[in-house]
């Protein structure tokens, strides 16, 4: 029987990275740390590699976990995996004779334009997209699964390279009942001990609650969420308060919330991350057009 006739495990290569790094800190909330992810989103995305493969890879004790002896065979495996991954996508995109680019792009933030004039100048290269979440942007990229990410910062940039594009203010999400509902804008202080909605990820969950405040109070704790419909689920119940970067016209997102446009803050920063010593000539092309639409 060939290779190609045998029956397959369709691996995700994001469960595989996601189990290396839980094996190498033998402890899932250093690992969640480590991959800016929710500690249950981990812990189920192992399960689910687990269940592919039909075996149990990792012991989970009170003070951490280990490796089964399933799970020491298949670990050397699952590095040589991702090594092999990343060589087939640097060995295909090379060989493509137009060339290849996949743009990456969270939130509300629209690329349109800019990939349109893309494909325009380069008719005969292969121009994708992805829409990613927020946490995913790190990820993405050294995963390969994107060659360029528009995102707004914080995120993890090491191993990036980051380019300002421009940046937004930001706004206040509150239900339609809320006292601060029918403002024309707020500071602070005007909602300094309301709930805000909190991120698993430090650095972004800092940012967007202003966390600690400039008089070194800290911000006061909402639910935590990992999913944006989620967030907007518990502002619009009345759990917590958010902060949003500003749409075209300060929209707000649903019917029954308002965005209220904040004053005295830092506005949010939109920015082009690729990966560092690569080079890209249509990444380079998108990263000119991107530059050049906000000049």
């Amino acid at each position: 029987m060939s290779l190609v006739d045998r029956p397959a495990v369709d691996f995700d290569l994001r469960q595989v990275r996601y189990f290396i790094v839980v094996a190498r800190h033998g402890n899932f909330r250093r690992a969640a740390d480590e991959l800016r992810v929710a500690q249950p989103s981990l812990s189920r995305q192992v399960q689910g590699l687990e269940q592919r493969l039909g075996v149990r890879l990792l012991d989970r004790t009170t003070r951490g976990c280990h490796l089964t002896e399933a799970g020491q065979v298949f670990l050397p495996q699952a590095e040589a995996l991702l090594r092999s991954a990343h060589r087939a996508a640097t060995t295909t995109r090379a060989a493509a004779p137009a060339g290849a680019v996949t743009i990456g792009y969270v939130g509300g933030l629209i690329i349109t334009s800019v990939v349109r004039e893309l494909r325009g100048r380069h008719p005969r290269a292969e121009v994708a997209t992805l829409h990613l979440d927020w946490s995913d942007v790190h990820t993405a990229l050294l995963g390969h699964r994107v060659d360029v990410v528009v995102a707004r910062e914080p995120f993890p940039a090491d191993r990036l390279r980051v380019t300002p594009l421009h940046q937004e203010p930001r706004v206040l999400l509150v239900p339609v009942t809320h006292r601060l509902a029918g403002k024309e804008s707020v500071t602070l202080d005007d909602f300094a001990d309301e709930p805000l909605i909190r991120y698993p990820d430090a650095a972004y969950d800092a940012f967007w609650r202003v966390d600690p405040r400039p008089d070194g109070r800290s911000a006061p704790d909402g639910p935590l969420v990992a999913a944006h419909a989620d967030k907007l689920e518990a502002i619009a119940a009345g759990q917590a308060l958010a902060l949003a970067p500003a749409t075209e016209g300060n929209s707000p997102p649903r019917h029954d919330l308002a965005a209220v446009p904040v004053e005295g803050i830092d506005p949010c920063s939109v920015v082009a991350a690729t990966r560092t010593g690569e080079h890209n000539r249509l990444v380079d092309a998108l990263l000119e057009l991107l530059t050049g639409s906000q000049a």
